[in-house]
């Protein structure tokens, strides 16, 4: 990893995932769930396969972000002797 790479992600310090660390990786944060909760809350009943996809590729493009913009994943539980 590059050090003039500024991570927006930090690695949760328990299980596996991020975290947002600075003001972009909030904003990221918001916007996405601004936009999942107003495309959700408008979505017919009746269109159940289109809500599975549509929720399907949203978490995948948070995750995208996360991964590009963030730490390494790793599973971890409590901070390591190393870090």
């Amino acid at each position: 990893m590059e050090n003039n790479k500024k991570l927006w992600f930090r690695r949760k310090l328990y299980g596996w995932g991020w975290t947002p660390s600075t003001w972009e990786g909030w904003v990221v944060l918001l916007v996405w769930a601004v936009i999942f909760v107003s495309i959700v809350s408008k979505v017919n009943d009746h269109e159940g396969i289109n809500n599975i996809v549509f929720v399907f590729i949203s978490v995948l493009v948070l995750l995208f972000v996360c991964y590009k913009k963030g730490e390494k994943p790793r599973w971890q539980w409590g901070k390591r002797k190393e870090d």
